[in-house]
């Protein structure tokens, strides 16, 4: 008798050690470096994300272009979520990336926003009025969403008037506390920044028609740090489904 349940004890053991095994095998933890313009998305995605996986999303905020130089730099990010497609491409041309994992998860939607109700029209023409003393945007040269901002005030023909109204942010992030604090009257962010389900989360916006700018590419890369987790693949196939979808469309993007 105490034979049989020395075997009984010894079996459960076994099995449970093989489940704690088998836990640890396929529930792992993603580092992923994530362009500010898409936090809220990524923080939605990332609790429907661990429910339907068991694996965890530790996120990382900032603009691509700061991504770049500290992934060059051996940052410990095993996926990378971009702001453009420019620069998971140059990764991938610089062998940094595994090879196949680029696609483009999103299209962004550039908003000039003031926190202030009523104070941006829905046509833009507050920028050709020209009354107001500051104009947030993101550093051009880090941010994508900043560059294409440049883009739009040089084919509306502003880039002079505006030139000492600018107040630059290093990030889209930044850019938009610029606004939201109010030491910018008005600026450029991205609209999943303002936005969700279809209508403005506060203050007054125009959405900047996408033919005043190149299209805003958001690319996503495993990095070679991650071509042995399950968790970063397991993100990467979750990003093209239905779920994620829904998500990102609900702040405005394209997909």
């Amino acid at each position: 008798m105490r034979a049989n349940a020395l075997r009984i004890t010894v079996k459960s053991l076994v099995l449970a050690v093989a489940f704690a095994s088998a836990g640890s095998t396929f529930a792992d933890e993603v580092q992923v470096a994530v362009a500010a313009n898409f936090t809220a998305p990524i923080q939605a995605i990332a609790k429907d994300f661990e429910a339907d996986t068991g694996h965890k999303l530790v996120a990382s905020f900032g603009a691509t272009g700061q991504f770049y130089t500290q992934i060059k730099n051996g940052a410990p990010f095993e996926v990378f979520l971009a702001a453009d497609d420019t620069t998971p491409a140059r990764l991938e041309q610089e062998d940094e990336i595994v090879k196949g994992s680029r696609f483009t998860y999103a299209v962004g939607t550039l908003a000039l926003w003031s926190a202030k109700e009523g104070y941006v029209d829905d046509q833009g023409a507050v920028l050709k009025k020209n009354e107001y003393q500051h104009l947030s945007i993101a550093n051009p040269k880090a941010a994508p969403y900043g560059l294409a901002a440049t883009q739009v005030l040089a084919k509306l023909g502003l880039t002079d008037a505006t030139k000492s109204k600018i107040v630059e942010g290093q990030s889209i992030a930044q850019a938009y506390q610029f606004v939201s604090t109010g030491n910018a009257e008005l600026g450029f962010v991205a609209l999943s920044q303002v936005y969700k389900d279809g209508k403005l989360n506060s203050g007054s916006a125009w959405i900047v028609p996408a033919n005043l700018h190149e299209p805003i590419k958001q690319d996503a890369v495993i990095l070679n740090k991650g071509k042995d987790s399950a968790a970063a693949k397991a993100l990467m196939d979750y990003l093209k489904g239905p779920k994620a979808a829904a998500v990102i469309k609900s702040f405005g993007y394209q997909l």
